[in-house]
């Protein structure tokens, strides 16, 4: 059979009601530690016993810095409604909890910078260097993560380049090897011509008139091999 539903109200066994206390505060303050993990919610639970005995659960941030946080809200709110009764609507509730948030972000922001840490406890002087090297993690991870993007691109950039520097290369060559292959062409074309063109030797000769006999003198001349057109040969030769 099932567990009956249990009537809420006072337990009058002293005994029962002891025990009641002790299973009912060890699944409140799981419960606590539970919303406070699951909704990364703050939570601080306060629980006095019949005999005035203690038992209290407070999440990272600690029991000090959550009453205060709580002390400024409910200041706040009694400030609002203090100076404007009709400002007991939504707008005075969310404007409280802006306020209250920053407060608590500022406060946090001076304890990041090492500021205002002369007041912080064992507990949440741990808990800030936690948070501080979870920061720093996530940064070099973004840092490093930037370096190998930029490195990819710079690979990226190299490779491009030195295609393009091939291509050049390349083209380079070719307009070499053409303008050599002209050259060859022309000074075989014109040593072809130099071999097929005669050569035209200018000279005569002069009679020397003596006593009683004429003899041909051959006059000196020069020879020259000069590459002639063929219609100044012919000139020349009549």
């Amino acid at each position: 059979m099932g567990r009956g539903r249990v009537q809420l109200k006072r337990i009058e066994n002293k005994i029962n009601r002891q025990v009641t206390f002790s299973k009912r505060r060890s699944g409140l303050l799981k419960k606590a530690h539970e919303i406070s993990v699951l909704c990364d919610a703050e939570v601080a639970l306060i629980v006095f016993s019949t005999k005035g005995k203690l038992f209290e659960y407070s999440t990272d941030s600690g029991m000090d810095m959550i009453l205060d946080r709580y002390e400024r809200y409910s200041s706040a709110e009694r400030e609002l409604v203090a100076h404007d009764p009709e400002s007991q609507g939504s707008w005075s509730l969310e404007y409280a909890k802006l306020k209250a948030k920053l407060e608590v972000l500022q406060r946090n922001q001076r304890h990041f910078m090492g500021e205002n840490v002369d007041s912080l406890s064992s507990k949440e002087l741990q808990n800030l260097e936690q948070q501080l090297d979870s920061a720093l993690k996530h940064i070099r991870t973004r840092k490093n993560h930037l370096m190998y993007e930029s490195i990819a691109e710079l690979q990226r950039k190299e490779k491009t380049l030195q295609e393009q520097n091939n291509q050049l290369e390349k083209k380079l060559k070719e307009k070499e090897l053409t303008q050599q292959a002209h050259w060859e062409h022309q000074s075989s074309t014109s040593f072809l011509l130099s071999q097929t063109l005669p050569t035209l030797n200018i000279g005569g000769t002069y009679q020397v008139r003596g006593s009683g006999s004429e003899e041909e003198v051959a006059q000196p001349h020069a020879r020259t091999n000069t590459l002639m057109p063929p219609w100044m040969l012919r000139h020349v030769n009549e």
